[in-house]
């Protein structure tokens, strides 16, 4: 068993099955009601259910968010909801509302309950505080440096600490945020976050006459309150010096090959990290690996502590490489692999695989393309095509092919 917790965000069941395919040691999901990504697809109650076995199975765990800030209208049939995840066995349920919490210790006595970061625990009392109310882990505040998390550990050295290692950051104080109620009457502390923060804005000193500041910007506007990306794959070890069991990667609205390649990627550094910390040198192909995909530019937030604070982005999120295709069945006696589009590609191009397995980050050129029907396919332009490509690679199912745009 590992020691340490890889988990990932499950938006939806092929993301769910992407990240345990890619190496998560658990996966956080939601139904339609109560957590904090109301425009994620999310899961029906059967589906739930489906989910959760699907991880038991894989000798994995699964995590449900219920992690609103709850007003009483919002109680409304989550008694019979949280019993509901509790006969589908779900291994615990994140909160961030002492309602909530008070609720599940009352119906649910025997579900295990994490703390969510909307809970904003940045202290020791604070972690004990709800630890005495009854739950087993508290996922730490964003703005935490690494000292103050190995205080909170020393002073409760029996609570599970979890704190997030990858993905967007939030502007507010972890995630906290009201701008989003305010601008366009979505509340985000529901679930149903506009991302304001996104937004393009620019500032103007009325008092002098609309005086522009001069502040960082691009031809789209400045992006003054535009958070990067938070990337802490190089300091592991000292998350997990400091009392961290559980790495936790944001991003349940992002794409299944975000997940794919960030979660294989923290996986390979986490082995690494299970060797021991003495053992673990970052290697500096995996910042590389994470650029792949969609993100904006990185950060290592607040735990190296007040000499980091460069965290406000000026552009839109970027990737070096984009999402081709995916594998739906591995090679036929013919040497052909049935694969599904997803971005155009042609013969001549070459992609790279994205795969948890040996043909990881080995590339095909692309040569013999057919329909599954047999017809020749030399450019697939077609959406979600079904597509049977030659190659000699040993690919299998969900891997993920890739190109390169720089």
């Amino acid at each position: 068993m590992s020691k340490f917790e890889l988990l990932a965000p499950a938006g939806d069941a092929i993301k769910l099955k992407t990240a345990i395919n890619f190496g998560a040691d658990a996966v956080y999901f939601a139904g339609k009601k109560w957590g904090l990504r109301a425009f994620s697809d999310n899961f029906e109650k059967d589906e739930l259910v489906e989910n959760i076995q699907y991880a038991h199975a894989a000798g994995k765990k699964a995590y449900i968010t219920v992690n609103i800030q709850a007003h009483n209208s919002d109680f409304e049939g989550l008694s019979e909801y949280l019993v509901s995840l509790e006969k589908a066995e779900a291994d615990a349920i994140i909160v961030s509302d002492a309602g909530i919490l008070s609720l599940a210790r009352e119906v649910v006595p025997g579900l295990p309950v994490h703390i969510s970061t909307q809970a904003s625990a940045s202290n020791k009392y604070a972690v004990k505080f709800w630890a005495d109310a009854g739950a087993s882990r508290v996922i730490l505040a964003r703005e935490l440096s690494i000292d103050e998390i190995a205080e909170i550990h020393a002073y409760v050295p029996k609570v599970e600490l979890e704190a997030f290692v990858h993905g967007a950051m939030c502007i507010s104080y972890s995630g906290r945020c009201l701008l989003s109620n305010y601008l366009v009457g979505r509340d985000s502390n529901r679930g149903a976050c506009a991302q304001c923060c996104r937004w393009e804005y620019t500032i103007t000193e009325k008092s002098r006459g609309g005086e522009q500041y001069e502040i960082q910007q691009d031809e789209r506007g400045t992006y003054i309150l535009n958070s990067k990306d938070l990337c802490l794959i190089e300091h592991l070890d000292k998350l997990a010096g400091a009392g961290v069991v559980s790495f936790k990667i944001e991003g349940r609205m992002k794409s299944e090959y975000y997940v794919a390649n960030v979660v294989n990627t923290y996986r390979r550094a986490i082995d690494l990290l299970e060797k021991g910390a003495k053992k673990f040198k970052p290697d500096k192909d995996w910042v590389k690996e994470l650029a792949k995909c969609s993100h904006r530019n990185f950060t290592t937030g607040f735990i190296l502590g007040a000499s980091d604070k460069e965290n406000l982005e000026s552009s839109l999120p970027i990737a070096t490489s984009e999402f081709m295709a995916v594998v739906l069945e591995g090679r036929n006696r013919e040497g052909f692999v049935l694969i599904e589009q997803r971005n155009r590609f042609e013969v001549g191009d070459k992609l790279e695989v994205l795969s948890p397995n040996s043909a990881h980050n080995k590339t095909i050129k692309v040569g013999k393309m057919k329909t599954e029907k047999g017809d020749e396919v030399l450019d697939a332009l077609l959406v979600q095509q079904r597509i049977l490509l030659k190659t000699k690679l040993d690919l299998r199912p969900m891997d993920i092919l890739r190109k390169k745009l720089v």
